[in-house]
């Protein structure tokens, strides 16, 4: 196996979709080279730790770097794997991971990475956060006036109870049964004068 049986090395590494643990590496390789995977060495500037990362039989340019450690510099390197083996590694890339402050002013100001077969929750844009407030205070608005409604209604509802108990008794009962009523004293008169013929 010659040099030259072995791919060129990766061009164009950038780190983007920064996170506080998180980011996102891609590349371009050469036009005409038979690659079948990468290969991805990452370690921290401190030398504390490091982590190779290699995968064949893909044909992705893209690689999500996963339990970082916020506020750090790391170091990554990619090289290609073609049928015959590795390339030279390629230029070395300097980036740092987010602070968690920073890391949510970053969720704010930009939209989510589409990085396929992530599962990344998606955040809220102004636009769906501005429609979502409309739909809340229409819906408040209709209990508002749903309970204006009954309140009336329970208003009406209990002025006419009182009005149909304070009506006068003499709706509901004849003259006749009125105690010290100019008539029931006639009929006694005339019922004692019967008595006395």
């Amino acid at each position: 196996m010659t040099p030259l049986d072995r791919p060129a090395a990766p061009v164009n590494i950038s780190v983007n979709h920064l996170r506080a643990h998180s980011a996102m590496v891609s590349w371009n390789v050469l036009e005409g080279e038979a690659v079948i995977g990468f290969a991805i060495s990452q370690q921290r500037q401190d030398g504390l730790t490091q982590r190779f990362i290699r995968e064949v039989n893909t044909t992705s340019r893209a690689c999500v770097l996963w339990d970082l450690n916020e506020n750090t510099d790391y170091i990554i390197q990619v090289q290609s794997i073609g049928l015959h083996g590795e390339s030279q590694a390629s230029k070395r890339v300097h980036f740092r991971t987010l602070e968690k402050a920073d890391h949510f002013q970053s969720i704010m100001a930009q939209g989510d990475p589409s990085v396929e077969g992530l599962d990344i929750s998606r955040r809220l844009q102004t636009g769906e956060m501005l429609i979502i407030m409309t739909v809340l205070l229409l819906w408040a608005a209709v209990i508002a006036l749903f309970c204006r409604q009954y309140d009336i209604i329970k208003d009406n509802d209990s002025n006419n109870h009182s009005k149909d108990k304070t009506k006068p008794l003499s709706v509901y009962s004849t003259p006749d049964y009125h105690s010290g009523s100019l008539t029931g004293s006639k009929r006694t008169v005339s019922s004692v004068s019967i008595i006395k013929v």
